[in-house]
């Protein structure tokens, strides 16, 4: 059977393709990563994150960076300064309410504000890290310390790329394609805050990941010549490297993701490309 290559236009004015990121530090790779964008397409087929994958995992993927962009972070300060016990702070949560329980006896005891003035100054802050209780399910936080968090989100700012992904199920191609540009769950290039500008899906067509980016033409706001590509290939290609963004599952109780191996090179696209981005996007 004669595989196929998915085309996806991936342009926004900020992308972020974290693959080691932390709550205070979220990293960005400087192309696309297969993880992000299997995920972008479960979402555009309406997937929800218990659901397998193992069906678009096992779609070969590749990458041209035609735009590379520049690489630009954000600094932001998480819950700094105290914070006024609140009602609700008590009922939903039993440390507060062990903390508080000598305080607030009856129409006798201070204000829910004044409270923590007192004898919650020492240790109530703004609410960070939020997540169940193991006791009570309800939202609890897990740092309450004054100090601000810091945090560090890097990104790629106005960067373009054509992403491919080969597989010999055209039909199942063609209802990707479809999907991301009807998508049933928002769109994003690898964080919530950036979403993809204009069209997303170039069309299906025949070939390999190599033969179909080669004989595409560069997109229109192209900044290079020859781009580099990242092409999927099996475990002792040689020159091939090892990533681990292959994913396995978003489940939030056991996400996981797998080795893969890609190789990177130059691409110099047919100077009389067969596929022309003109023609593709409205």
């Amino acid at each position: 059977m004669t595989d196929s290559v998915l085309l996806a236009r991936l342009a926004a004015p900020l992308q972020s393709w974290g693959s080691g990121s932390r709550f205070d530090r979220r990293d960005t790779q400087l192309h696309p990563t297969k993880s992000g964008c299997i995920g972008m397409i479960a979402a555009a087929l309406g997937l929800d994150h218990t659901d397998d994958i193992s069906h678009l995992a096992a779609l070969r993927f590749g990458v041209r960076a035609d735009r590379p962009g520049a690489p630009v972070h954000d600094y932001q300060i998480v819950g700094g300064g105290p914070m006024p016990l609140r009602p609700r702070d008590v009922i939903t949560d039993h440390r507060r309410a062990a903390a508080a329980a000598a305080w607030l006896e009856g129409e006798s005891g201070p204000a829910f504000g004044r409270a923590a003035d007192t004898a919650l100054a020492s240790w109530y802050g703004a609410p960070k890290e939020i997540a169940p209780d193991e006791q009570t399910g309800a939202l609890t936080a897990g740092n309450l310390h004054r100090d601000p968090m810091q945090t560090y989100r890097w990104y790629l700012a106005d960067a373009a790329f054509v992403a491919g992904f080969q597989s010999p199920d055209c039909g199942l191609l063609e209802e990707i394609a479809a999907a991301l540009e009807q998508p049933r769950r928002l769109l994003w290039l690898g964080r919530k805050s950036c979403p993809p500008s204009g069209t997303v899906a170039g069309g299906v067509h025949p070939g390999t990941l190599e033969t179909v980016l080669r004989t595409t033409s560069l997109l229109p706001n192209a900044t290079v010549d020859t781009p580099w590509l990242w092409c999927e290939t099996p475990a002792g290609t040689v020159g091939a490297s090892r990533t681990t963004d292959q994913p396995v599952t978003f489940d939030p109780e056991r996400r996981m993701h797998a080795v893969r191996w890609e190789t990177r090179t130059r691409l110099t696209p047919d100077p009389a490309p067969a596929i022309r981005w003109e023609e593709l996007i409205p």
